[in-house]
Formats: C-alpha cells, structure tokens, sequence
C-alpha cells in the first residue's frame, strides 16, 4: 500500500516539479521575443524629424507650412543655455536678453504651435560656450567646479524638463554632445536621469556625438540611443550616391551591433550635410572660412543616407540638421551651409519623408 502511494505521488507530483523549470524557460523566451520586437518591428513609422533652430520671433502659421511640404512628423526644439568658457561652471539661461525661442517662453509657445498642427516634439536644451568652443571639451578644474557646475546643469535641464511635461512633449534629450563631463562624473548623469523621471513622463534620450555614443554608460535607463550621426562616408569632391551609400556599410554595421547589445533603436538627434566641396569627409564641420558650393554633394549623400539608413529596423528615425522659421529667407542658391531650405536637397528630403 505505501509502495502504492509513493507510485501514485510521483504521477501526480513530477509534471508539476519538472514544469517549473519549463515555466520558466518559456516566460525566458517571451521577454526574449519582447526585446526582439522592440527593435525588429519594422511597421512602426519613422521619426521623420527637423532641428527646428531658434529664434527671436514667435512662430506663425506660415512658419510650420513648409515643414508640412516636406512631410516632417516631429520637430526638435532647442532652447539654449550659456558658459563663458569650457572649465566655467555656471551656465546661464532663460534670460531676457536671450533670443524668444531660446528660453521657456518661446518653448512653449513653439511647441503648442508644432502640437497644433499635428507635429510632435523633442525638446532639446542645448549648451554654447561663448567662444564657439566644442562642448564636448567642457571640464572643470577643481572638484568644487565640478559641483557647481553639475547643481547648475541639474537646474538647466530640470527646468526645461518641467517645460516638456507640462506641455506633453513626446521626447526629452536631456544633453548634447557632452563628452568630458559624462567620462568625469557618469554617476551625476545616472542620478540625474532619475531626478528628469520624477518630473517628466514622456521618452529620454541624450544625443552623443557620431564618436562618441559606444562610450556613454547610462543607455540603459534611457529610451533611445541617441547619436548625431556625422560620420564620415566618403573621401570624394562629389560623392555619388553609390560613393556615400558604400561609405555607410561600416558605421551601419557598429550601429547594429550596439542596438542589439543594448535592445533599444538609435535614433539620429541630429544628421545632415553641408552644400559643399567634400561634403561626406568631414560632415561636422562648420567652418564659415569654407567658401564653395556643391549642392549635388548635399543631395547626394542626404539621398544616401535615406537609402542606407531609413528601413533599418534598429533605427527609429532622425532630426534634420537644421531648419530656419523664416524659410523664404534662408537657403538658396548662395548658401552653404546645412540646412537643404531652397536648395535641391529639399526635394529630396520631402521625397524620403513622404514614403
């Protein structure tokens, strides 16, 4: 009878013991498929987006039509804060002497203008160095510098992430290209990360520069990977498509790879080219002593990047460098500069977005 008993407790017992571990390896494989989803799924639309640059004017309705006419779904937005110089650590912002779009003022009054229409917003607070200096380079001399300056940066971006809850922003960028200060202090950057949560629900990223990104430490409390994407793509006067297209297989490839690694999509905070001579070689530079003008390099390499880049799966989309309020002012056939505004490049960026 015992014998019996043991037998029957054994039927009944051993599917439940030797299920557990089968629960558990099949609930393993549903959050796998989860992560998978979160970068695989291709039918989730492209942010289709523009760095919309700031002004001392107010936007009108006739500001946001032309972003209309070129198919643009999300605008970034970028009030500005100030330091005198790279080891300064207090930085001054929302002043009245501040052009209107650079402040919470003329954030607020940009972004209900954009929702207005239909247009959603990332809210980027961006730092200039007085001098024109790399932001990147900003680093402090002294431990108390350090202090001070992270007390005034938590005040800068916590205040405009008041700003974007307030006004429903659908994306936070919590820095730009800051690379020293995030090497020297990455544990400010992680609690600071915590401080934006308490106060703004929307979706984090910060935008690192193209070299930069793989050496941030703090992607995985953020929603997307956020890289400005100058890389350089080809050697050439003039690149042609097929030159700029061939360029991207190497950066593509690091870009995979780390979205995987991290299981989130990149998204471009900032992409684009200058209408110059060499425009895919250096696509940072802004010099102003750089005189020529290649408006076919500026499509070529805009149109490859689209072809390349787009359809990816791991990648969420991009922020065009950059778009003036004013268009019938800005661009043209003496520019050449980034912005593709009453270049031929206009087209081509209206074509990619519209599909």
């Amino acid at each position: 009878m015992k014998l019996l008993f043991r037998l029957l407790s054994c039927i009944v017992f051993l599917p439940l013991i030797l299920g557990c571990p089968q629960k558990r390896d099949s609930s393993e494989v549903i959050v796998a498929e989860e992560h998978q989803k979160i970068i695989g799924d291709s039918t989730i639309s492209k942010i289709n987006g523009v760095s919309f640059v700031a002004s001392k004017d107010a936007i009108l309705q006739e500001n946001i039509s032309p972003l209309k006419n070129i198919h643009a779904d999300y605008a970034a937005i970028m009030p500005f804060g100030f330091i005198k110089s790279l080891d300064h650590p207090k930085i001054i912002y929302n002043q009245e002497r501040q052009w209107f779009g650079e402040t919470d003022e003329g954030a607020k009054q940009y972004i209900k203008m954009l929702h207005k229409n239909d247009i959603r917003v990332m809210m980027k607070p961006q730092i200039w160095v007085w001098n024109g200096e790399f932001t990147g380079l900003v680093k402090m001399a002294s431990e108390a510098d350090w202090l001070e300056l992270e007390n005034s940066y938590r005040n800068f971006i916590t205040d405009f992430a008041k700003v974007a809850e307030e006004e429903k922003v659908e994306i936070l960028c919590i820095g730009t290209e800051l690379e020293k200060f995030i090497e020297h202090r990455p544990e400010y950057w992680r609690s600071l990360i915590e401080e934006i949560r308490k106060v703004y629900k929307g979706k984090l990223t910060y935008a690192a520069n193209w070299d930069e990104y793989k050496r941030v430490p703090f992607w995985d409390a953020l929603d997307f990977i956020g890289v400005d994407a100058y890389f350089p793509v080809s050697e050439s006067k003039t690149p042609t498509v097929a030159d700029a297209r061939k360029g991207w297989q190497r950066w593509k490839e690091g870009l995979k790879g780390f979205s995987e690694k991290e299981n989130k999509k990149i998204l471009f905070t900032e992409y684009g080219y200058r209408s110059v001579d060499f425009a895919g070689k250096e696509p940072w530079e802004s010099d102003h002593r750089l005189t020529s003008m290649n408006f076919e390099a500026q499509s070529n390499t805009l149109q490859a990047l689209y072809e390349e880049v787009w359809s990816e799966q791991w990648f969420a989309g991009g922020f065009l460098w950059k778009w003036f309020i004013a268009h019938e002012k800005v661009g043209g056939n003496t520019d050449n500069q980034f912005t593709p505004q009453n270049k031929p490049a206009e087209a081509i960026v209206g074509k990619y977005y519209k599909e």
